[in-house]
Order: C-alpha cells, then sequence, then structure tokens
C-alpha cells in the first residue's frame, strides 16, 4: 500500500498531540462515532491530517459548501503533496432542476451550467480511487447523490500501449463507444481528432493532450503534450483511458436496459389510461420513447441519470451507485476507508436533508407523466443507507449538533475536546453595542464603519455579516461610498468566483468582506481583526448560538481579534454564545500563563484551489514570457527579432488550424511588445 507522507514544518502543539492520540487510538479500537470538538482556529485540519497519517487509509472529507471543500482541498494539498489529493463538488455553477407545479400547471424544464474543470475533477477523483490507494477526497454532499457504477467504469477503461495492435478507424470507434467525442477544432477534456496518421486524445481528467502514432496497423509512438504549447511533456511506453462519462454500459446492456424501460412505459402508460390521464399518457409516450431513440443510437440521452436503474440492472428501490461506491471495501464487502465530515454541525443534517426534498420532486413528476417511476431511484443515499456505506467517522466542529454528541458518547464513541491553540490565540474579546441610533451614537452601520477604518489603518481586514443577501449588497456600497475598499459575498456568486473573492481578501485587493451567512464559505482569513455581527438580537438561524459561536470564532486566528454584537437586547442564543466564548477563553487564558505562552497570530500562505485548475493557456503564457526574458534580457534587437519569429510561427499555426497555439502566441506577442 502507498503511504501517506504528510509534508510540513509544523509540529503538534497545543491541545493538537492529545488529540491526534485520542483519535488514532479510538479508531484503532474500531469506534464508529468520534468527535473533534476543536474551537475555530485550533488546526482541526493539521490534527485530521496526522490522524490519515498514522491510519493510512484512503479518506473522504466531506463539506457542506463547494468554497470550504476548495479551501480544505488545498490544505490537504499541502500537507500532501506526494500524495492523491482531489477535489470533488457538483459540476453544476447553476442548477435548476426538472419540475412540475400542478397548481399552476408550469412545467419547469431542467436547466443547469456545467463547469467543465470541476467536472474535470470529479473524473479525476474516482480515477484516483480505482488506481491508487494514496487518496483523500475532498467533496461537498453530491457524493451522497448517483454516479455511474465504478466496476462498469472501471471495466470500460482502456490500456493503450506501444506495439499494441489495432487500426485507426477501430480505434476511434472504441473512443466513441467510450464517449468520446472527436472534433476538428480544439481539444477539450472528453474529446478527440485524427491529424494524419495520429489520434489526439485529452481525458476527460486531465488537460493533457496524448498523442498515438499509428502505423501498419499498430501503435507506434506515445506522446504527452502540453496543450498549449505542445512541447512534449514525457514518451510513454503506455497509459489508462478512463471512459469520457460516469454513466457507461456495454451495447448488451443497453438493449437490455432499452427493453426494461420499454417495458416499464407500458406498464404506466396502462396505469395512466386506467386513471383516465390522456394527457399524461401522451407525454410520457413521446417524451420516453424519443429518450430510447437516443439511448438506442448513441448510448446517450439528456436526463439518463433518471433510467441509471435500469442501466445497471438494479432492482426498484435499491439505492444507487455513488462516489462512495468508489472507495476501497475490506474482502467480506464492508467500507474500508475513513470519512471525516467537517463542520458537522451543518453537514450531518445536509447530509441526511437531500432524500425527502428529492424525493417529493420527482413523484410530482412521475404523477403527472413527465417521468416513470423509475426516476424515483435517480436519488441521494438516505442517512442510514449513507451509514452503510462509509467506515469509521470523525466529525470536526466548533459547535458539535446533538446527533454527533449522542453518537459520540462513550463507550461505543468518544468527544475529544482542541481548545487551546498551537499559536496561543484567545477566543476574541466580545462586546455588545446598540443597533438603533442614539443622541451621541450614530447606529450599527455608522458605528460599523468606524471601527473598520481603526482595524484598516493597522493593516488588518474587517467582515460584517447581515440578514439578508440585499442588506449585504446595499451595505457594500454604502462602504465604498465611505471610502472603503468592501465586497460582498452570498449563495448567488458562482463557486470559483467565491473562492477568488476570499484570497484577494487575504491578499489586501480590498478590506471589507461583506457576506449572509459567511459560515457556510468556511472562513480562515487570519488577516481578520475585527467583525460586527448586525442585529444580532434577530433570533433565528442565521443568529442561533451555533451561529454566532461560529461566526466569533473567525475572529479568533489574530491576536488583535474583536467582536461586536450589535444588539437592542441580549436573546438567550446571544447569551449561550458570549458564555460559551467567555469560558474557553479563560481556559486559554490559564493555560498560556501556565506554560508562559505569548499568542501569536497565525500566518498562512495565501492559496486557493483555483490555482491549479487556472486556465492553460494562462499558465503556458506565463512560463513562455519568463524563458523569452531570460533569453532576451534587455537586447531591444534580439527582442524584435524574437517577435518577428513569434508571429511567423502564428501565422503558421493558423494555417494549420492550430487555433489554440495560435491563441499562445498572439498572447505572449501581445505581452512583449508592450
Amino acid at each position: 500500500m502507498n503511504g501517506f507522507n504528510l509534508s510540513t514544518e509544523y509540529t503538534p502543539k497545543g491541545d493538537q498531540p492529545k488529540a491526534i492520540e485520542a483519535l488514532v487510538k479510538g479508531l484503532e479500537s474500531g469506534l464508529a462515532d468520534q468527535t473533534l470538538l476543536g474551537v475555530t482556529g485550533s488546526g482541526k485540519t493539521y490534527t485530521a491530517a496526522n490522524v490519515i497519517a498514522r491510519v493510512n487509509k484512503p479518506t473522504l472529507v466531506i463539506a457542506h459548501n463547494k468554497t470550504l471543500a476548495a479551501q480544505l482541498a488545498q490544505e490537504y494539498r499541502d500537507f500532501f503533496p506526494n500524495n492523491a489529493v482531489h477535489y470533488f463538488v457538483s459540476y453544476y455553477d447553476y442548477y435548476q432542476p426538472e419540475a412540475y407545479l400542478p397548481v399552476t400547471d408550469t412545467y419547469i424544464e431542467k436547466d443547469a451550467a456545467i463547469n467543465e474543470e470541476i467536472e474535470r475533477l470529479r473524473h479525476a477523483s474516482t480515477q484516483a480511487l480505482l488506481s491508487r490507494s494514496d487518496v483523500i477526497i475532498v467533496a461537498s454532499v453530491s457524493c451522497i447523490y448517483g454516479l455511474g457504477s465504478p466496476a462498469e467504469y472501471e471495466r470500460e477503461h482502456m490500456r493503450i500501449l506501444v506495439d499494441q495492435t489495432i487500426s485507426r478507424e477501430s480505434f476511434m470507434k472504441e473512443l466513441i463507444a467510450r464517449f468520446f467525442e472527436r472534433t476538428n477544432a480544439d481539444l477539450t477534456p472528453g474529446t478527440f481528432r485524427s491529424i494524419g496518421n495520429s489520434i489526439e486524445i485529452m481525458p476527460a481528467s486531465e488537460k493533457e493532450i496524448y498523442n498515438i502514432k499509428i502505423s501498419g496497423g499498430a501503435i507506434t509512438e506515445i506522446l504527452r503534450l502540453d496543450a498549449v504549447s505542445r512541447s512534449v511533456v514525457a514518451e510513454l511506453n503506455d497509459f489508462y483511458l478512463f471512459p469520457a462519462k460516469h454513466f457507461v454500459t456495454t451495447e448488451a446492456e443497453r438493449r437490455r436496459a432499452i427493453g426494461s424501460i420499454s417495458a416499464e412505459l407500458e406498464d404506466q402508460l396502462k396505469k395512466l389510461a386506467k386513471q383516465g390521464k390522456v394527457l399524461e399518457v401522451e407525454r410520457l409516450k413521446r417524451r420516453t420513447r424519443y429518450d430510447l431513440a437516443l439511448i438506442a443510437e448513441i448510448g446517450y440521452c439528456n436526463g439518463i441519470e433518471n433510467y441509471s436503474r435500469h442501466l445497471s440492472g438494479r432492482p426498484a428501490g435499491e439505492a444507487p451507485d455513488t462516489l462512495l461506491s468508489y472507495f476501497p471495501k475490506t474482502t467480506d464487502g464492508r467500507p474500508d476507508f475513513l470519512t471525516i465530515i467537517d463542520e458537522s454541525h451543518v453537514s450531518v443534517s445536509q447530509i441526511g436533508g437531500m432524500y425527502a426534498g428529492d424525493r417529493s420532486r420527482k413523484e410530482t413528476l412521475v404523477e403527472y407523466g413527465f417521468r416513470l417511476p423509475s426516476a424515483l431511484d435517480n436519488r441521494p443515499l438516505k442517512f442510514s443507507e449513507f451509514r452503510e456505506r462509509v467506515g469509521p467517522i470523525i466529525y470536526t466542529s466548533a459547535t458539535p449538533g446533538s446527533y454527533e454528541l449522542e453518537y459520540s458518547e462513550p463507550p461505543a464513541g468518544k468527544i475529544v475536546e482542541q481548545i487551546i491553540r498551537p499559536t496561543g490565540l484567545l477566543d476574541p474579546q466580545l462586546e455588545i453595542r446598540p443597533v438603533v441610533g442614539r443622541a451621541s451614537y450614530s447606529g450599527q452601520v455608522q458605528d460599523f464603519i468606524t471601527e473598520a477604518k481603526k482595524e484598516i489603518k493597522k493593516g488588518y481586514r474587517a467582515i460584517a455579516t447581515t440578514l439578508t443577501k440585499k442588506m449585504a449588497e446595499d451595505l457594500s456600497e454604502f462602504l465604498k461610498a465611505a471610502g472603503i475598499k468592501a465586497e460582498y459575498l452570498h449563495s448567488e456568486i458562482k463557486t470559483l468566483d467565491r473562492i477568488m473573492i476570499l484570497s484577494n481578501f487575504r491578499k489586501g485587493e480590498f478590506d471589507v468582506l461583506v457576506g449572509v451567512n459567511l459560515l457556510r464559505e468556511g472562513l480562515d482569513l487570519p488577516e481578520v481583526s475585527f467583525i460586527g455581527i448586525l442585529d444580532a438580537d434577530k433570533e433565528g438561524f442565521l443568529r442561533s448560538e451555533t451561529s454566532l459561536v461560529q461566526t466569533i470564532g473567525r475572529a479568533a486566528r489574530n491576536v488583535d481579534g474583536r467582536v461586536i454584537l450589535y444588539a437592542d437586547v441580549v436573546t438567550g442564543s446571544m447569551k449561550r454564545a458570549i458564555d460559551e466564548t467567555n469560558r474557553r477563553r479563560s481556559i486559554q487564558l490559564e493555560y498560556n500563563k501556565k506554560h508562559s505562552i505569548t499568542p501569536q497570530s497565525i500566518k498562512k500562505n495565501i492559496k486557493n484551489i483555483t490555482d491549479s485548475i487556472m486556465s492553460e493557456r494562462e499558465k503556458t503564457v506565463r512560463r513562455l514570457i519568463e524563458l523569452d526574458q531570460a533569453t532576451v534580457g534587455t537586447d531591444k534587437k534580439a527582442l524584435k527579432k524574437l517577435i518577428k519569429d513569434k508571429e511567423r510561427q502564428m501565422s503558421e499555426a493558423v494555417k494549420l488550424l492550430d487555433f489554440e497555439t495560435a491563441a499562445i502566441l498572439r498572447d505572449e506577442i501581445k505581452v512583449l511588445t508592450n
């Protein structure tokens, strides 16, 4: 088994050493549930990384949103640079599920914006799980949604090797059978093209090109190329190519599935006709037969996941294959991997709530003839099914929920506290100020502006939390009008854009971040010294004890961290959150005094996962410009000659219809001429 190699300059400090030992012993003794109750900034991810390295098992880390998952993926990549750390989230930037509203007779067609980069990362995740054992997958709750069968996905992969006997035509047929699309334009993941006696492929999981030369009915050469510059990265003897889609079926299984779907269609049509639903009969007949024709002809149709039960041969009601199905099992079929549920106070309930909402929507579609009953089996896992499909679980949170605490109670489980931070940092100082303005007090917004400006002068950043998206947007504009560089962040902003906003915030491109439920972002921002919680006395989800404790904790990574709760009354949630913060602060103070520790702000490199999924063209331009500058230096004649040579190469690339190379040369010329 390939081992996990934890690479870091840090050593466990504070409560981390005893937490690591306790969690490892719990896993070794067979405990199914453990909770790491770690305060914000105590290094829960580092503790978990040490546990992974010690236990040495493939690991699934579940986060409750894409941004937090991205942050965790980057942190685990930093800890395990030589192991396979992958990011698996929903590939939709925007998703409107198919639905029908009987009251208004409104059919809402499925509408989605697929992020091709994230789809590529999903393929990289599943392929890593099927090909190696030192794997960490950081996933959102999309990991409990239906995915193609791992057995079929693995069975349909191709091993391509030098001297393999195959004709150019049959090779292309093999690719098409695995859902690769032929193109004459630039390659994207999951496509191929034919150029002379070569076939070029871009796997669904990569951004590099594989050039396969075929001569005399055999493969004579395999080259891996940079997708933009087309420079040779490596000359290979062989490589493995997985299908371009997760839902894969053989021709024989497809024929069987078509027969099974047709039989279900006839049964359902009879049932609807017996109920006098003439419109529903015609609707279902037309839609399903159209899908069947596409499946028979090309093996795929939009919404093919609704037929997944037939395609996989599963009986009605059986749980679908999901990402969990790709993880290893013991010889007796038990899950053989570790699961870490991050921010479990949110993630656990999210996992448990997916099934019911999905079921309700699809039952309406079935009742009114938009889908066959088998569509109900294209669903997320029930919570009980999720538990059956994972091994031991470690829940991590500063505010664990009732489920984690109940199941982690001894002797069946264990609760491990991690209150002392390695840096000696304390929970922030708290203050309550009024919401409404008075004679000598301008109100919460003006007061926040005054306090934020103080922190910005010190070189720090500030956060404001509001109750609505509109308030966040309006406050952001108000702050800008007051001369403060500010941005807002909420759920309508695209996944990768959210990550970039947080990264830019840390870099100091703006000074104040305004948001609604900023907890969902999994903020880890040591530059933030001040947080203003507006309308803190509006009791509810966003101002519950858990939310307040979590929000307060976002200021605990800075030695000067402080929080102002703007409230005209002290609610029960506020009192409990303040009491808990002060309890932890007193424990931390006592520990620091006993060990003569001077608190230090956390220092953390500014990285995000978008660095690794940046445009390949952008990366290549950057590399080539560095080489150009090193070659010509300050010699203007040499620079002029180089530009002319680049212009000639660009023209040649256009003649060959190699527009990707032409584009990179164009961008390179643009930089060189400025």
